[in-house]
């Protein structure tokens, strides 16, 4: 069921949950309003494996569904779409996770979890595909496997045995308040992977929560409250805008790439597939700044490109698409 992993030593292995969104027909009006419901793949984690294989990179996705029919359907997109899938694990008495999602007239998404629990939480430590792991130049992950035992353990188990193999973490925080049990219960839970972490990926929205509220903009919030000595990059998106980067030797911010946007879903996923597929490949370019800010072009570029289809998994761009648009603006890069 798999394809084989990199043998360029370029594998990005994606850790965390992968599951079916219901996304309402009609956007601007609430769950409750919203007169039908259209499925689509979905999950953090796995829209960021999709999102390296399309560019041309190699992934792989651990994880738990439901040995059920939308399991196998994820299982099979992952196939199709050329991600290693070999570390999936089916789960006999619970469900594959379902989120109904409606975008409400201010343009914010609405969610809508069944998870109680559901297969992604229940993922062991004895089901994680070791070897897989150790191949991972990038082991990638998010914070909604950190909510729940057993797999929570079982995430900080894959992430001491890729750190022990060598691999650079990387975190995308990805926050989803309804899934805690408190505010506070979030902000623990998401911090306390945090000095772990390699490269982190926030949004503005993410800097300000974890940031008590602070001014997401200000890069003093950012290098007092969230840096830490151990990060080689901390990334903040800011959607449309592009992002600002963080190393220990600069900073700086780059622009988005200006499209006409039909649906955000997986754009800031996309974003993170495009600047992993790139690091996977060179990780030297950390060092360069140059070099990372055509990486975040890059990057952006891939984000954009998913906001001008529906969906997040059907919409990751290839390499082509990107550079064509890169032209399109006049950032063609080398």
């Amino acid at each position: 069921m798999a394809e084989n992993p990199a043998s360029d030593g370029s594998l990005v292995v994606c850790f965390g949950e992968m599951l079916i969104d219901f996304v309402s027909t009609v956007s601007g009006v609430s769950l409750a309003e919203a007169p039908a419901f259209e499925k689509a793949p979905g999950g953090a984690p796995a829209n960021v494996a999709v999102g390296i294989s399309r560019l041309g990179g190699s992934s792989a996705f651990i994880g738990k569904v439901g040995d059920d029919q939308f399991g196998y359907m994820l299982a099979d997109i992952l196939k199709k779409n050329k991600v290693n899938n070999s570390g999936m694990r089916f789960d006999h008495k619970a469900r594959t996770t379902l989120a109904f999602v409606s975008r409400k007239s201010d343009g914010e998404r609405e969610f809508l979890f069944f998870r109680n629990p559901s297969a992604d939480m229940l993922l062991q430590e004895s089901e994680l595909d070791v070897n897989l792991i150790k191949q991972a130049k990038i082991f990638h992950f998010g914070s909604i496997s950190l909510i729940d035992e057993p797999c929570r353990s079982t995430h900080l188990a894959a992430m001491a045995i890729a750190k022990k193999s060598g691999s650079i973490l990387s975190y995308d925080v990805n926050l989803r308040l309804p899934l805690w049990p408190s505010a506070e219960a979030a902000r623990e839970g998401i911090m306390s992977v945090w000095d772990h972490a390699d490269v982190i990926k926030v949004s503005e929205d993410e800097v300000s929560f974890l940031a008590d509220g602070e001014d997401a903009s200000n890069d003093n919030v950012v290098l007092k409250k969230l840096f830490h000595p151990n990060l080689k990059l901390f990334l903040v998106s800011e959607g449309a805008s592009g992002c600002r980067y963080y190393t220990k030797r600069f900073k700086g911010r780059v622009d988005g790439v200006k499209v006409k946007a039909i649906d955000t879903t997986g754009a800031g996923d996309a974003f993170v597939g495009g600047i992993l597929s790139v690091l996977a490949s060179d990780i030297s370019l950390l060092e360069d700044e140059k070099r990372l800010r055509e990486a975040l072009v890059f990057a952006n570029a891939c984000g954009a490109l998913v906001v001008t289809k529906k969906g997040g998994i059907p919409g990751m761009p290839t390499k082509e698409e990107v550079h064509q648009i890169l032209k399109q603006n006049g950032l063609g890069i080398s």
